[in-house]
């Protein structure tokens, strides 16, 4: 008999710079739902949040529960994946000028990054015949599953014309130019502070038609919202505090993070650093002096004159070529995925809390809306009544999927 096995990950980030306020609670409605609408066993649920009742998590962990999840699957099991928190960006620390992109992450509790290229190789695993569905309420969530066909979105078309402009662009000017200004947007709508041509503010009231629309069980009228998104800057100053170091910079994240986590980081993390250090062991510093400043360049001469073993995460790591390293990622992903984003690539997804102190995602909670209707309904059905919705409730992110033509057409989960 199939399987029905499910892993939810919910994170608040209490206390923290990056908090917010409805991931847990995300979580908890989304639990309720595949028991109650989708017949999941509880044993077969295994949820990660940060209120200290369940498994933290952190990337280690969250890693962990994935990699069983798809360890354990047979033929025709189904697999299902829900993320609500923060995701962010990375942009190219190898100083070549050919790595022009972004490393698109979700933002575990202890801040052990998940990149793209991660779950573009976890979704490979998968056996054939058997469906990974992934829900990620989370910000640049669109370019989760890299290179999947998009069949609701923009973000593909985007980072196509995006990678045409920066190669039209002077190599000097290339990574830091557009580095520096989604820094800057990032910044400012962290704070609630909306720029033109891509606000993501929730306006105040909604239209007249089409009312019953709306969520049955959470009223979105004036609600206060927050994105999902943490900026490189909030990303780099909770570093700090967890290293205690204030060297950190753009150009020295993903050394900090090896250096924090060594075998417990992401696998891309590790595969950068063996590259690094294989440059500067053959003496080819010209990129790396250029871009990631002689901080950096201390910490990797300190790694390759430190213990041995130390180094051994990132050294056992199968690297076929640089660019295997460099920011985005260039894997396919099999038929067999489907990944729900929040918003595109270059948007923020809502945290929102209502004036009754109810909070939850803006994409979770119209998803939960439009399950609370009868009948069965697809993922491309899901995905473009969540964005009707989402748009008439004032949110301008716009949820997207990416899958193969033939899931696209499957009923969501069942």
């Amino acid at each position: 008999m199939a399987a029905k096995r499910a892993v939810l990950v919910g994170i608040n980030y209490p206390g923290t710079k990056a908090e917010l306020k409805g991931c847990h609670n995300d979580v908890a409605r989304m639990r309720r739902c595949l028991v109650d609408r989708f017949g999941f066993d509880e044993s077969g649920i295994r949820v990660l949040i940060d209120d200290g009742s369940a498994p933290q998590p952190t990337g280690a962990n969250i890693r962990r529960e994935l990699a069983r999840l798809v360890g354990d699957a047979r033929p025709g099991d189904l697999l299902f994946f829900h993320y609500s928190g923060h995701g962010t960006r990375l942009p190219a620390e190898t100083g070549q000028d050919d790595d022009t992109g972004y490393d698109e992450c979700i933002v575990p509790c202890d801040m052990n990054l998940i990149t793209d290229q991660d779950f573009t190789e976890l979704v490979q695993k998968v056996p054939s015949g058997c469906l990974f569905t992934i829900v990620s309420d989370s910000c640049h969530s669109g370019g989760l599953l890299d290179k999947t066909k998009e069949q609701i979105g923009h973000s593909t078309k985007q980072s196509q014309t995006q990678r045409r402009e920066l190669e039209e662009r002077p190599a000097s000017d290339t990574s830091f130019r557009a580095f520096l200004k989604d820094t800057v947007r990032d910044v400012f709508e962290s704070r609630g502070i909306h720029l033109p041509h891509r606000s993501h503010s929730h306006r105040q009231g909604h239209d007249d038609d089409d009312g019953d629309e709306e969520s049955r069980y959470i009223n979105t009228a004036d609600a206060h919202v927050k994105n999902r998104s943490l900026p490189l800057s909030t990303l780099i100053e909770m570093l700090k505090e967890k290293t205690g170091k204030d060297d950190i910079d753009v150009g020295s994240i993903r050394l900090t993070l090896f250096n924090l986590f060594g075998d417990d980081a992401s696998p891309k993390i590790k595969k950068f650093m063996k590259v690094m250090l294989n440059k500067l062991q053959q003496g080819q510093h010209g990129g790396i002096v250029g871009f990631m400043g002689a901080l950096a360049q201390e910490f990797l001469k300190a790694k390759l004159g430190g213990k041995e073993e130390e180094l051994d995460p990132a050294m056992k790591q199968h690297v076929h070529s640089d660019q295997e390293v460099y920011a985005g990622t260039t894997a396919r992903v099999p038929s067999n995925g489907v990944l729900i984003s929040g918003c595109q690539t270059d948007q923020t997804s809502a945290d929102a809390t209502t004036p009754k102190g109810v909070s939850y995602g803006a994409l979770s909670n119209a998803i939960q809306a439009i399950l609370a209707e009868r009948g069965t309904v697809t993922n491309k059905v899901l995905v473009l009544k969540a964005r009707k919705m989402l748009s008439k409730q004032g949110y301008t992110q716009q949820p997207g999927l990416y899958c193969s033509d033939e899931n696209a057409s499957v009923a969501f989960i069942c």
